[in-house]
């Protein structure tokens, strides 16, 4: 018979392991606790049977409940819920929701939802815009106009997609490319430009690009390069540039032209959604 050894501080049994001199004790765990963790083996089993938790394609259990088709009918009702509010913001205009305080309220608190899952990829989570064709929304610059009605047809057609035939469109010519002007009347031109603004690093050459401009680029930008909403033309006298307004920049832009484009949401969105996010980026603070 094997001799059982007996902890002397304590008459416990030991296990017969040591290690440094400290004696590991052969204390049994508590039966409750045993109880409690073979009832959790035997629900785990019970669980198996009646819901998917075996992690195989296919598998529902002998209950057929599935997590995805529960949340089917979670999403159905909470549509249900919101369905009279959706409907009054689509029979309603960008400004009618803007001009009534509950319309309103709804239609920041969900464009703000909309905004952050469809937009902010490109415009920013401010709407501040990236340099590379994403425009600001939160300034007072817009080259289709900032209006609630011009922001909705913006979000609703989208620019320069082949998905929607009401696009906003807009095509400036590929200067150099194209063989309209030399490199010389490119560098004019690019330095009359920066001249609008003040920042002409040549004066000559920008004298003469006032000459190639008007000839070239008066009929889209202005006379004084003021812009034109109608057509999609941006301003050039400020210094919100929306590919750069160094003159490397300018002088790509006026060499091979910029073709951004934007896609049509009315495909996407429910009308209801365009609306409220009308009036979310009308409210970022560019608006007009």
């Amino acid at each position: 018979m094997s001799h059982v050894e007996k902890d002397a501080l304590t008459g416990t049994e030991t296990t017969g392991h040591e290690w440094d001199g400290l004696k590991e004790l052969n204390t049994p765990l508590p039966k409750w606790w045993l109880y409690v963790f073979f009832a959790c083996i035997a629900f785990s089993a019970v669980w198996c049977v009646l819901y998917p938790a075996v992690p195989l394609q296919g598998a529902t259990g002998t209950t057929g409940w599935t997590a995805r088709g529960a949340i089917g009918g979670i999403m159905a009702e909470e549509r249900a819920k919101q369905e009279p509010m959706l409907a009054r913001l689509r029979a309603a205009t960008p400004a009618q929701i803007a001009a009534d305080p509950e319309l309103r309220g709804y239609a920041l608190a969900g464009g703000r939802g909309i905004f952050a899952n469809n937009c902010a990829g490109c415009h920013g989570a401010g709407g501040q815009g990236a340099q590379g064709g994403f425009p600001s929304l939160a300034d007072d610059d817009w080259i289709w106009g900032g209006s609630l009605a011009a922001i909705q047809a913006t979000i609703q057609h989208g620019i320069r997609n082949t998905e929607d035939a009401d696009a906003r469109t807009s095509m400036m010519p590929r200067f150099l490319a194209d063989g309209v002007l030399n490199v010389a009347q490119v560098n004019d031109v690019a330095e009359f430009v920066l001249q609008l603004g003040s920042r002409a690093t040549d004066p000559a050459a920008a004298q003469r690009g006032a000459t190639v401009f008007a000839e070239n680029c008066v009929a889209c930008h202005g006379e004084q390069g003021q812009g034109n909403r109608e057509l999609g033309a941006p301003r050039l006298t400020d210094q919100v540039w929306l590919y750069g307004g160094d003159k490397a920049s300018i002088v790509r832009s006026v060499s091979y032209a910029r073709a951004g484009v934007m896609p049509s949401w009315a495909g996407r969105l429910d009308a209801a959604m365009v609306n409220m996010l009308a009036v979310y980026v009308h409210a970022l603070g560019g608006g007009e």
